[in-house]
C-alpha cells in the first residue's frame, strides 16, 4: 500500500491487489516505529494518523530471570520519541485513502492473485480471481510481490531462500487490562517459558512462546494447561486467566526467519516479507517493509515512468535494503539462539540473565542503542521529494 501511494504521486499508473473485501483482520504487526512515522510527517499524512486511535509507547520493559530491563525511548533523536500501536486495519486505509486522491492509483479488492504470467523468460504481470470469482490476468511492465512470508509469487518464482530457522512459534491472544496494570510493552522470561505483553489500551495483546512446533500437542492438554502457565508466569493475570475460554481464543503465528538471495527476477520485485520474513522479536516487520517500498519507489519511480526497468534496477532496489535486514535479521538470530532457545528449551529456563542484559543495565549507552535499534533501525528511508506534501 505505502509503494502503491509513492508511486501514484510520481505520476505512474499502479494497481494494488488486496485478497479480502476489506482490512478487518488481526493482524500481529500493528507497531509503528519513530522512522515511519517521521515517514509519514513527510508524506504530510502526520495529522490524520495522529488522529487515529492509538496508544503511544515510550518504554520497552523485560524481565529475565528476575533481572529487569528498560530501554527509554524517550531520548531518540528526532520529533518521534516512541512507538505507536495502532489496528493496522486503520493505517491501512489511511495510506489507502491517501492513494486514492492520486488520479493513477487503483485499489482492487476481493482480488486473489493466483500466480504470475511469462513471455520469453520475463514476468509480464500476474493471473487474478476477482471479486465475481472469475480468473483473468493483468499486464504490467513491473510486478511486485508484497504478499508476506507465505508469498505466493515467491513459490511461482522459485526463487531460492536461505532459512534461519527459529526456536519457537507464538501464541497470539488477549486479556483485559486494568487501568493500574503496567503500560508500553514488557516482556516476560523465567521458569522455561515467556511472553511478550502489549499494551492497547483496555486489553493486553499477549504473544506467548511455545517450543517450534508444539502447538498441536499442547493444544491436546487444554486450555486449563495455557491458564496455569500464564498465571506462573504472571502472577497478577490470574484474575483474568478465565477470560480464555478456549483454544478458539487463541491464535498461532507459524515464526519464520528467512531471507532471498535474490529478491528480483525479469519484471519481478519482492519486498517486505516475500523477501526476507522477520522474527516478531522487535516488532520491526512493518517498520523494514515500509522502508523497502520507500527505497523501490526511489529508485524504480524514473524507469517505471519510461518503462525502462532492468534486473539492475531492481538488483539496486535489493543492494539497497539488503544490509539493514540483513543485520536485524543476525539480531534476531542471536537473541532466539542465545535468550528465547535457552528460556522455552528446557524445564528450568534461564539460570540467570542473559550477559548482554547485565551488560545493558550496567552501561547506558548500550541501552541507547538498543533504543535506536528498535525505533529507528539501520539505513531509515525518507520520502522521495515527488512524493512529499
Amino acid at each position: 500500500m505505502m509503494l502503491g501511494l509513492l508511486l501514484a504521486r510520481a505520476g505512474i499508473d499502479v494497481t494494488v491487489m488486496e485478497k479480502h473485501a476489506d482490512f478487518l483482520r488481526d493482524f500481529r504487526g500493528d507497531t509503528v516505529h519513530a522512522s515511519t512515522l517521521r515517514l509519514l510527517d513527510e508524506l504530510g499524512l502526520g495529522a490524520q494518523f495522529a488522529a487515529l486511535p492509538h496508544r503511544m509507547i515510550e518504554g520497552v520493559n523485560a524481565t529475565i530471570q528476575d533481572t529487569t530491563l528498560h530501554i527509554d525511548l524517550r531520548r531518540l533523536p528526532g520529533p518521534h520519541k516512541h512507538i505507536a500501536l495502532v489496528p493496522q486495519w486503520d493505517f491501512l486505509e489511511l495510506l489507502a485513502t491517501a492513494a486514492r486522491r492520486e488520479p493513477t492509483f487503483r485499489l482492487l479488492r476481493s482480488t486473489e492473485v493466483l500466480g504470475l504470467t511469462r513471455s520469453g523468460g520475463k514476468v509480464t504481470g500476474v493471473r487474478y480471481r476477482d471479486a465475481d470469482g472469475v480468473e483473468k490476468q493483468m499486464h504490467a511492465h513491473l510486478t511486485v510481490a508484497c504478499d508476506g512470508r507465505s508469498s505466493i509469487l515467491r513459490q511461482d518464482a522459485g526463487l531460492a531462500t536461505r532459512n534461519f530457522g527459529a526456536p519457537m512459534d507464538v501464541w497470539w491472544f488477549r486479556l483485559p487490562r486494568h487501568a493500574d496494570d503496567l503500560h508500553g510493552l514488557n516482556g516476560v522470561f523465567q521458569f522455561g517459558h515467556g511472553c511478550a505483553l502489549i499494551d492497547r489500551g483496555d486489553y493486553f495483546q499477549i504473544a506467548y512462546l511455545i517450543r517450534k512446533g508444539a502447538d498441536a500437542a499442547m493444544r491436546e492438554e487444554g486450555i486449563e494447561s495455557l491458564r496455569r502457565e500464564i498465571t506462573e508466569l504472571v502472577p497478577w493475570l490470574a484474575d483474568r486467566v478465565d477470560q480464555l475460554a478456549s483454544f478458539d481464543d487463541v491464535k498461532l503465528l507459524d515464526v519464520q526467519l528467512n531471507r532471498l538471495r535474490r529478491w528480483y527476477a525479469d519484471g519481478l520485485l519482492l519486498i517486505g516479507d516475500a523477501a526476507h520474513a522477520m522474527s516478531p522479536i522487535g516488532g520491526v516487520g512493518i517498520n523494514l517493509a515500509v522502508a523497502d517500498a520507500v527505497a523501490a519507489a526511489r529508485i524504480l519511480a524514473g524507469p517505471l515512468r519510461t518503462h525502462s526497468v532492468t534486473r539492475r534496477r531492481l538488483a539496486a532496489v535489493q543492494a539497497r535494503r539488503w544490509l539493514p535486514a540483513a543485520i536485524i535479521q543476525r539480531v534476531q538470530r542471536t537473541v532466539q539462539d542465545r535468550a528465547i532457545a535457552v528460556a522455552i528449551g528446557n524445564p528450568e529456563g534461564l539460570r540467570e540473565a542473559p550477559r548482554a542484559v547485565v551488560l545493558a543495565n550496567r552501561f547506558p549507552a548500550l541501552r541507547a542503542i538498543a533504543a535506536y535499534g528498535v525505533a529507528i533501525g539501520p539505513l531509515p528511508e525518507h520520502a522521495p521529494d515527488y512524493a512529499r506534501r
